[in-house]
């Protein structure tokens, strides 16, 4: 194990997977010439060479394109969005080709291709480019959602995701980049859509998955002071989903409470509180409470974005509600 960053991590993923199989190949702005606009693709053009890390156009519809074509004629191309927020431009390609062309062709075309890139808030980039749009994406039957919350979780999942013969949405955050964490040097594989308990309790189980992991953990930090054991499960992916580790937990602590930097209606969120009352309603002991981003669009000003995004007060308000105290 050495402690590398998330960017780094995400390097070794990529490099790990275009060495093992030629047809493996990156595309997207700034990806080549620029080594990439987060640095996660540093120095992979001189290793790979221009065919196989590609820069292009600002034009992520016709990008995207060529990735599912590609990826339908047998490569397996990773298809870098600068941001997800630009993505809108290309999800027609993303929703109406790569993710229904399976059902469509009646299993004749599989679409193996990722589409990766930073999601979520970076701090002050104002409304166009601070969306998540995981729960967006995690609608869509066909598609596979990751969102990695640590450096060892983003390369065991995006080798799985480069693998996978599906289309994968693979979200990094912005913010994370520079995070360290212990990674072996070995080679892992982490399954899609298995989430890991990473802090067993007894009293409240909180979920999260991404950067807002970040908040979960120190608010079960501020929560442990007080006495009280939170068990803080990452969900690693949105779509699938681990319902049984989730129920299991609720079985367990019988109340939950879920932080997601998403906008509330039609959430991830929702969805588990769903869930979670339809499958293990006899367990819970009090309603599920949601922590998640302020129903409007993220302004500029630090102020604001601090009022408008989950945080560890809100987080810790939340569990105090499950627990009535």
């Amino acid at each position: 194990m050495r402690e590398i960053q998330f960017r780094e991590a995400l390097r070794e993923a990529l490099s790990e997977e275009m060495r093992r199989d030629s047809n493996v190949f990156l595309m997207g702005e700034e990806v080549a010439e620029y080594n990439g606009a987060y640095k996660v693709s540093q120095g992979m053009l001189d290793e790979f060479g221009p065919e196989r890390v590609i820069d292009t156009p600002i034009a992520e519809l016709g990008f995207a394109g060529i990735g599912v074509g590609a990826a339908m004629n047998g490569l397996r191309p990773i298809i870098e969005f600068m941001t997800f927020n630009f993505s809108l431009v290309a999800i027609d390609q993303v929703i109406n080709a790569a993710a229904k062309m399976m059902s469509m062709s009646g299993g004749q075309y599989a679409v193996p291709i990722v589409f990766r890139g930073p999601t979520g808030n970076a701090g002050m980039l104002s409304s166009q480019h601070s969306q998540n749009f995981e729960n967006w994406y995690a609608n869509c039957p066909g598609l596979k959602v990751v969102v990695p919350s640590n450096p060892y979780d983003a390369k065991g999942l995006l080798k799985s995701s480069i693998r996978d013969d599906d289309p994968v949405i693979f979200m990094e955050s912005e913010l994370m980049y520079g995070d360290k964490g212990l990674v072996p040097t070995e080679e892992y594989l982490i399954p899609i859509g298995q989430a890991e308990v990473k802090q067993a309790g007894t009293d409240v189980t909180l979920v999260s998955f991404g950067k807002m992991m970040k908040i979960a953990y120190e608010a079960a930090k501020v929560m442990q002071e007080k006495g009280i054991s939170v068990e803080v499960i990452d969900l690693r992916s949105v779509r699938p989903i681990d319902y049984v580790t989730l129920v299991n937990s609720v079985k367990k602590t019988n109340r939950m409470v879920v932080v997601e930097e998403a906008w509330p209606l039609a959430s991830i969120s929702a969805e588990l509180a769903y869930h979670i009352q339809k499958h293990a309603f006899d367990y819970l002991d009090a309603p599920i409470h949601r922590v998640t981003s302020r129903d409007v669009p993220l302004p500029y000003a630090p102020t604001l974005i601090e009022a408008i995004l989950p945080n560890v007060q809100r987080t810790v308000e939340a569990l105090n509600a499950v627990l009535y105290v």
